[in-house]
């Protein structure tokens, strides 16, 4: 049993749009991981996302792949290129999840406001 609630929802998801499914229901969930969400659909990876009952359903988007950075890197912003390389499939492509003093952001936001974080996931 795993002890990241965010690399199990984004594996999960992946797993769906691989068996072709568009919704999935998740047991566990945190701020962090409905922190992320929200990046998420605020970039069109995922549609939806909502709590019934104890569950967390999630309507997947337009993604194509996702997944937990792990370790998660602490990195400054002359760095955060070097992922952007490493993750993404092109630079314009796709998004890093970064956590920052002033909150979650992504790497295009974090490279705007000149502060670096910890790596928690990228999508594309």
């Amino acid at each position: 049993m795993s002890q990241d609630i965010v690399s199990d929802t984004l594996n999960q998801m992946m797993n769906a749009l691989k068996a072709g499914k568009k919704t999935i229901a998740v047991a566990k969930q945190s701020k962090l991981l409905t922190s992320v969400l929200a990046l998420a659909k605020l970039k069109g990876y995922v549609k939806d996302y909502k709590t019934e009952g104890d569950k967390l359903v999630i309507t997947v988007g337009n993604l194509n792949g996702c997944n937990a950075i792990k370790p998660r890197y602490l990195i400054s912003v002359s760095e955060i290129d070097k992922f952007v390389r490493r993750y993404l499939p092109a630079r314009d492509i796709g998004m890093l999840v970064m956590s920052t003093s002033q909150g979650l952001m992504t790497h295009k936001t974090a490279l705007e406001k000149n502060i670096g974080g910890s790596l928690i996931a990228y999508m594309f």
